[in-house]
């Protein structure tokens, strides 16, 4: 090491050994004061503690609904399905002849699972053509397609209109209209 560089660390070290004497010795007086003020303030803080009420004594209460007719008895499901049996309703008149009839080849299939691929007039009556697995049907209306007892209400050139019938979320049958699209192939 140079002489310059020795006296340039010496310096350095001298200048800090100077800045950290007068911190070290206002740090114990300092907190002298510190540990006073605490501890008048302790002296003058008194806490606030509310009482807690009395809990309330618990009573227990008899069931008086005991000797009443239960809603889920064998007694009382017996008499809403004999009520219900006796008046049939509108929406089991709707599917009833749709139970009770002959059911048609394209019945077994899911709508989606058909396809329009054209349609024709034969004897002043348009008739769809209609692709499942490969085979080609001739669909005229009133005839039924799908599995929702879908009847043939309407054919035009590029859709063929049905009318379904199908169960609701609260299980009544309703009627609700579809149709089948005509099929352009992908070229």
């Amino acid at each position: 090491m140079t002489g310059c560089t020795r006296m340039a660390v010496w310096h350095k070290a001298a200048w800090m050994a100077m800045a950290v004497l007068p911190v070290l010795g206002c740090s114990s007086s300092g907190d002298e004061d510190l540990r006073q003020w605490m501890t008048e303030q302790r002296r003058h803080m008194v806490p606030k503690v509310s009482p807690i009420s009395e809990p309330k004594r618990y009573e227990p209460l008899e069931y008086t609904q005991a000797a009443a007719l239960d809603p889920f008895s064998v007694q009382r499901l017996t008499q809403a399905l004999r009520r219900d049996s006796d008046s049939p309703s509108s929406s089991a008149a709707l599917v009833a002849p749709e139970l009770n009839r002959r059911k048609e080849a394209l019945e077994s299939y899911p709508l989606d699972a058909m396809a329009m691929v054209g349609s024709l007039k034969r004897g002043g009556q348009h008739v769809a053509l209609v692709k499942v697995d490969n085979l080609l049907y001739q669909v005229r209306v009133g005839n039924y397609l799908g599995q929702n007892f879908g009847k043939v209400t309407k054919i035009a050139e590029g859709e063929v209109t049905l009318r379904e019938i199908v169960q609701d979320a609260a299980g009544e049958w309703i009627e609700r209209s579809a149709a089948l699209q005509l099929q352009e192939k992908a070229k």
